[in-house]
């Protein structure tokens, strides 16, 4: 797969878990892929949830990597 495919499967896998943050007053954006390493931005609740490094990593993280090929790790930006 390649970055530009890969990509596109980060960002068709980011936007079908937006509802389930958008439901809890959160948000998160795609901001680029690099080297396997996802980057986002969380938005609204999430940024003053204390859980929001659970959600990013044993949610947002796990899902990618085991939906996307080649996605190592997921970090906030």
């Amino acid at each position: 797969m390649n970055q530009f495919e890969m990509e596109k499967e980060v960002v068709k896998v980011i936007h079908k878990l937006r509802p389930y943050l958008q439901r809890d007053g959160g948000d998160i954006e795609f901001v680029k892929l690099e080297d396997g390493i996802v980057y986002v931005q969380m938005f609204g609740a999430c940024m003053g949830c204390s859980l929001i490094d659970v959600t990013l990593k044993d949610g947002v993280e796990q899902i990618l990597i085991e939906e996307v090929p080649g996605v190592m790790e997921v970090k906030l930006v």
